[in-house]
C-alpha cells in the first residue's frame, strides 16, 4: 500500500518534469530575442496613417500584440507547472517515512529503557484509552506501536539499524507515476485507463486526421478555396485587359459566401450612384448596361460595389451591415491577388509560359486595392503614361493638387521623386497650398517608396552561349533601397484596414509574345530566410562548376553581405528554345507601391544546336539597356479602358529590336519607378 501511494504521489512530479523540460529552454529563448529585438518601427509614421488608428500603439493595441496564442499557451503553462509545485510541496509534507526512532522521539541507538520509557509515555498521549480522538488511534496503532515493535524485536531492530528496514534488505521496487484510481484495474475505474488509452493513441489522431483532410479538400496552402483557384484558372484569358482583372478576382468562392441580405438592396443603389463612372459602363447604352449590371448574381453585384468602394475611398458612405463585409473583402483580398497572380503565370503554352498582360492587370489592381485609387486615375493623361494615380497614394494629394503642380513643368511621379526636398517644399508651400505638416507628411512617405535596382544575367552553366534546348539558368540580384534607410517596411496605405507587407514580383517575359518565361514572388521582411536561401544557392552552384572550398565560402560571405545590405537572390531555369534572338524584359513589380515598379531589357540569343556537342559560337556585343526614347500610344477617344501603363505600340517594340544587346544574356537596370521606357506589352 505504501509503495502504491509512493507511486501516486510521484505523477505530479512525472508530469511536473514532461513539462519543465521544454518550456524552460523555450521560455529563455522566446526572452532572450524580446531582449534583444529592435524596437525599430517598419510602418509610416505620417499623420494620415496615425490618424487611421491601424499603428496607434494604444493599452489595447499592446494588450493584443501580447495575446498571441503562443503567449498565452507559454503563460498557461506556467501557471499549471507553478499549481503543480504547489501541490507537490503539499503532499510531500503529508507522505511520512516510516522512522521508528523519529517517531518514538529517540535518537538512533537508543537503548531499550529509552525505548520502553519513550513508548508509555505516548500511550498515555495517543493510547485510545487515555485519548478518544479517531485520529489519535490511528497514530497510535499505524505508527507507535509499529515502531516499538520494529524496536524491541532484536531481529527487526538490527535490519533497521543495519539496512535501513525493519524486515532486512529491501529489493529494487519499479512502479508506475499515474494516479492510484488509475491502477486499479479491477476496480470501477479500470475502464478509465481504457478509455484514456483508446482515446489518447486511437480517437485523436483519427479526429485530427479528418479536420486535416477536409480542411485539406477544400483550402489550399494559402487558405484559399480550391473552388476558388478552378474559377481563376478558368476565367484567365491571355489578352486580359487590366481593367477587365477585377471581373475575374470577384468570382472568388470566398465572396460568393458573402450573405446578401434583403435589406442590403437600397444602401447598394446608392453605392452603385456613388461608384457607377468606376464600373466600366457604355455611357451610350447606359440603361441596359444598368440592367445588365443588376441582372449577375446578387453577391457578385455586391462584391464588386463593396471592392469599388475601396478604390474610390467611399467607405464613409456604407452601412453598419455593408461595413462588416467590406471589412471582409478587403481582408480576404490579399491572398486572393496572389492566387490570381499565379494563375496568370502558370505554365499554359507547350513551352511553359505564362500571360505577361493578365499578370501586370492582377498587380496593378493589387497596387490601387492597396493604396486606395481608382483604375481610371491609371489613364494616361498630361505627358504621363501612368497617369495620376501615383500621386493619389501621397497624403493630402488630390487631382486638383496634380493639375496645379502640372502646371509648373511636374507632370510625372517620377519628376516629383527627383527633385530635391527643398524643391519640393517650394512646390508644395506655394503652389499646392501645403502647410508645413502636410508637406513633412509628404516627405515621409517619399522616403519610404522603394527603389529598385536589377542585376540579372541568363547562362547555361559550365557553357559558353546558349543552345536550344539547353536549362538555362537565371541570376537575378535584386536591390532595395529606401530614403530613409529601411529594408523591410510596411507600405504607406492609411484607407487599408490591415496590415499588408510589400511583396515584389519578378516576370522574364517576352512582350511580343506575351509570354511570361519565369516569375517568381520576393520578400524583403525576412532578412535570416534570404540569407539561408542565397548561401545554399550560391554554394550550390560553386560546388556545381567546380570551385575550390575558399572560393565557394568566399562567394557565401559576399552573398550574405549582399542580402544584408537590401539584396535578394532569385534563381530559376528554364528550357532554351528554338534558334533565334528574343527581346526578353525582366519585370520587377510590386504589389503595394504604385509608380516603384521596375524593368529591364535583356537580349537573349540562342545557337543552334551542335551535333558535336560543341558550344562555341559568336557572342553578342554588350549595349545599354533601352530606357529611354520611346513614344507611347495615344489613346484612342472614347475608349473607357485604361492602358496599362507597360502597354506599347508596334513600332516601339521594333525600336527595342534595334537597339544594343546585352552580352550573354545580362542586364543591369537601375531606378526608382515604372515607366514606359523598354519593350513591354502589345496592345490586343
Amino acid at each position: 500500500m505504501a509503495a502504491t501511494e509512493e507511486n501516486s504521489a510521484l505523477f505530479p512530479i512525472f508530469i511536473l518534469t514532461i513539462m519543465a523540460l521544454p518550456l524552460v529552454p523555450y521560455t529563455i529563448i522566446k526572452l532572450c530575442r524580446a531582449v534583444t529585438k529592435k524596437a525599430t518601427s517598419i510602418n509610416c509614421q505620417c499623420s494620415v496613417c496615425f490618424r487611421s488608428g491601424k499603428y496607434r500603439k494604444s493599452m489595447f493595441k499592446r494588450v493584443s500584440n501580447f495575446s498571441t496564442y503562443s503567449n498565452l499557451t507559454l503563460v498557461l503553462l506556467w501557471v499549471i507547472m507553478a499549481v503543480l509545485v504547489y501541490y507537490i510541496k503539499h503532499i510531500s509534507q503529508e507522505i511520512q517515512v516510516f522512522e521508528p526512532f523519529s517517531i518514538l522521539g529517540l535518537e538512533s541507538g537508543a537503548s531499550d529503557s529509552e525505548i520502553k520509557k519513550a513508548y508509555r509515555r505516548l500511550s498515555i498521549q495517543y493510547h485510545p484509552d487515555k485519548n478518544p480522538d479517531p485520529e489519535a488511534h490511528k497514530y497510535f496503532v499505524e505508527f507507535i506501536s509499529k515502531a516499538y515493535q520494529a524496536l524491541t524485536d532484536p531481529i527487526s531492530r538490527e535490519n533497521f539499524e543495519k539496512y535501513g528496514h525493519p524486515d532486512g534488505r529491501q529489493g529494487l521496487q519499479m512502479g508506475i507515476a499515474l494516479p492510484q484510481f488509475l491502477l486499479n484495474i479491477d476496480g470501477p475505474s479500470g475502464g478509465i485507463l481504457l478509455l484514456g488509452i483508446v482515446g489518447v493513441c486511437i480517437i485523436l489522431p483519427l479526429m485530427i486526421a479528418v479536420i486535416y483532410l477536409s480542411r485539406s479538400a477544400k483550402y489550399s496552402g494559402n487558405y484559399v478555396m480550391h473552388q476558388t483557384l478552378s474559377a481563376y484558372y478558368y476565367f484567365m484569358k491571355p489578352s486580359l485587359a487590366p481593367s477587365k482583372v477585377m471581373d475575374v478576382f470577384i468570382k472568388a468562392a470566398e465572396y460568393m459566401e458573402i450573405p446578401v441580405r434583403r435589406t442590403d438592396e437600397e444602401p447598394l443603389q446608392k453605392l452603385f450612384v456613388l461608384v457607377r463612372s468606376e464600373l466600366n459602363l457604355d455611357l451610350k447604352n447606359i440603361k441596359q448596361e444598368q440592367a445588365k449590371f443588376w441582372k449577375q448574381h446578387p453577391t457578385l453585384v455586391k462584391t464588386e460595389l463593396l471592392t469599388q468602394v475601396q478604390l474610390t475611398r467611399e467607405s464613409a458612405a456604407l452601412s453598419p451591415s455593408l461595413q462588416r463585409d467590406y471589412r471582409r473583402v478587403l481582408e480576404l483580398a490579399p491572398r486572393l491577388l496572389e492566387e490570381l497572380m499565379k494563375m496568370a503565370t502558370v505554365p499554359r503554352n507547350p513551352q511553359g509560359h505564362g500571360w505577361l498582360r493578365p499578370a501586370v492587370g492582377v498587380v496593378e489592381l493589387s497596387q490601387s486595392f492597396i493604396q486606395a485609387v481608382p483604375l481610371s486615375a491609371r489613364k494616361a493623361a498630361g505627358g504621363s503614361s501612368e497617369g495620376f494615380a501615383p500621386f493619389l497614394q501621397l497624403p493630402h494629394f488630390s487631382e486638383a493638387v496634380v493639375k496645379k503642380i502640372a502646371r509648373k513643368k511636374v507632370r510625372t511621379f517620377q519628376e516629383l521623386r527627383d527633385m530635391t526636398s527643398q524643391e519640393r517644399e517650394e512646390l508644395l508651400t506655394q503652389v499646392a497650398g501645403f502647410s508645413p505638416a502636410e508637406t513633412q507628411d509628404v516627405e515621409i512617405v517619399l522616403e519610404m517608396m522603394p527603389s529598385i535596382t536589377i542585376d540579372i544575367s541568363c547562362e547555361t552553366e559550365g557553357e559558353e552561349g546558349i543552345q536550344e534546348g539547353d536549362v538555362v539558368t537565371m541570376h537575378a540580384w535584386i536591390t532595395l533601397k529606401r530614403g530613409n534607410g529601411l529594408i523591410g517596411a510596411l507600405p504607406h496605405a492609411p484607407y487599408f484596414p490591415f496590415q499588408k507587407e510589400e511583396n515584389f514580383w519578378l516576370l522574364l517575359a517576352d512582350p511580343v509574345s506575351n509570354d511570361v518565361w519565369m516569375s517568381q514572388k520576393v520578400s524583403f521582411m525576412d532578412v535570416a530566410t534570404a540569407i539561408t536561401a542565397a548561401s545554399k544557392a550560391i554554394q550550390e552552384l560553386k560546388e556545381g562548376s567546380g570551385a575550390s572550398l575558399k572560393e565557394i565560402n568566399a562567394a557565401v560571405k559576399e552573398a550574405i553581405v549582399k542580402v544584408k545590405n537590401g539584396s535578394r537572390l532569385v534563381m530559376g531555369k528554364f528550357q532554351a528554345p528554338a534558334e533565334g534572338n528574343y527581346n526578353l524584359t525582366s519585370y520587377c513589380l510590386c504589389d503595394s507601391w504604385i509608380g516603384c515598379d521596375k524593368k529591364t531589357s535583356l537580349k537573349l540569343k540562342v545557337l543552334k544546336r551542335s551535333r558535336a556537342g560543341t558550344r562555341g559560337g559568336a557572342m553578342l556585343d554588350e549595349g545599354p539597356a533601352v530606357e529611354d526614347g520611346i513614344e507611347e500610344e495615344e489613346e484612342e477617344e472614347g475608349d473607357d479602358d485604361y492602358e496599362s501603363e507597360y502597354s506599347e505600340d508596334e513600332e516601339d517594340v521594333k525600336d527595342t529590336k534595334r537597339k544594343g544587346a546585352v552580352a550573354n544574356g545580362s542586364a543591369h537596370g537601375k531606378g526608382s519607378g515604372s515607366s514606359s521606357d523598354g519593350s513591354d506589352v502589345e496592345e490586343d
